[in-house]
């Protein structure tokens, strides 16, 4: 088995792109746009940028994946698009123009998915199937902490130095990723475009995987998108231990947000160990279950202290479940040429539901009209019923256990 110094090495990227993506998505991007559009046109812009994006995501993974299982190779993607991620901030960071700054951020989706695509695929690639579990614990666990110092670079610096070390730490992770990953080819996969695209879902194992990933994404969007609004609505004070912790609703669920984080990055590693050992699915039923739990006092305790506890065990069960989910899909991957195509489609449980919890945002203005907080009820008790059916799900799932 390797070491902790590969593992961290192997997962490097993720941390990078983590960090990355927090950065331009909420404070980069919506900079740029309201400094480069007039006034009225802010919102419908950046509302532009992120359906157009939303769409590539869903489309560029699996179509660069299969590009990467078609010519065996996963390395020359992940150098390009590191490259191409960096020119592509610097860009951003500076575009004249919205036409340009738009420019600039296709440019970053098209970077990010060439790397990405066949970046996914390493660890049915090179983890046995014994300690994929402890793989994707440290997979989760960069990928939350990314998040964190996304959030601090956010609050300490200027937005054009945020863009330069979003690209410093993306070299270098690429760098340290791909000094972790073997030179040695891998066989080429000879399968048609559409057949490889559609020839997962074929297997119901993965289609129970991609589901319950699907279920249990959207559950936290749809807690995750809205949880301001119910600051702001319902919770309205910010205070804890005698003290007034934050002003404003945006900074009260940036502190939640952290030690969401936080709880994340303290249960991933530990839960992917204890995944390896106990099998995907218990640890998969314990973060549903506990999910779900929590949706009931988010709406019978609404006072900021109890949301700051529940907040780190939110990240907790989260965690757990980062550990445990991409073991199981890379357990249940049959075709070892087709795992980069097969891991782009996949990504794409993460991305449709963040589409999806943004339909939302209507009914839940108008049953918070008919009567106040009915549209939150309503919310996160829908929520828990997708952590519960996301979780549970997984029972049917024959190729692991």
């Amino acid at each position: 088995m390797q070491g902790p110094g590969w593992y961290l090495r192997l997962s490097a990227y993720w941390f990078a792109t983590s960090f990355k993506w927090f950065l331009v998505l909420l404070v980069l991007l919506p900079a740029r746009v309201a400094e480069l559009s007039p006034e009225g046109e802010r919102a419908s812009r950046l509302g532009l940028l992120f359906g157009l994006g939303a769409v590539m995501a869903i489309l560029g993974p699996p179509l660069m994946g299969f590009l990467s299982d078609r010519l065996g190779s996963r390395r020359p993607f992940l150098l390009l698009g590191a490259l191409l991620t960096a020119f592509a901030l610097f860009y951003l960071a500076h575009a004249p123009s919205f036409a340009h700054l738009l420019l600039a951020y296709l440019l970053l989706q098209v970077a990010d998915d060439l790397a990405t695509g066949p970046y996914s695929a390493l660890i049915p690639d090179l983890v046995p199937k014994g300690s994929r579990g402890l793989a994707s614990g440290y997979m989760g666990a960069l990928q939350v902490l990314g998040q964190i110092l996304g959030g601090a670079v956010g609050f300490l610096l200027p937005l054009a130095p945020q863009a330069y070390l979003a690209a410093f730490v993306n070299l270098l992770a690429a760098a340290l990723t791909l000094g972790a990953i073997p030179p040695r080819p891998l066989p080429q996969n000879p399968t048609p475009l559409r057949k490889a695209l559609l020839l997962p879902f074929a297997d119901p194992d993965f289609r129970l995987v991609y589901l319950t990933r699907f279920l249990v994404m959207l559950g936290f969007y749809l807690a995750q998108t809205y949880l301001q609004y119910y600051l702001a609505d319902v919770v309205r004070l910010f205070q804890a231990f005698g003290r007034t912790l934050a002003e404003e609703p945006f900074q009260a669920v940036a502190l939640l947000g952290l030690l969401i984080s936080l709880g994340a990055a303290l249960s991933s590693v530990p839960a992917g160990r204890a995944s390896d050992r106990l099998g995907r699915k218990p640890l998969i039923y314990l973060s549903g279950a506990g999910l779900a739990v929590l949706m009931p006092f988010l709406l019978t305790l609404p006072r900021y202290e109890v949301l700051l506890f529940l907040a780190l065990f939110f990240g907790v069960f989260y965690g757990v479940y980062l550990a445990a989910d991409w073991a199981l899909v890379a357990d249940v991957l049959k075709d070892p040429k087709a795992h980069a195509t097969d891991m782009g489609i996949w990504q794409t449980s993460i991305v449709v539901p963040q589409v999806l919890a943004g339909a939302f945002g209507r009914p839940l203005d108008l049953l918070n009209a008919r009567e106040p907080g009915l549209g939150y009820t309503a919310l996160f008790l829908l929520a828990a019923l997708f952590f519960l059916l996301g979780a549970f799900l997984v029972a049917g799932v024959r190729r692991a256990r």
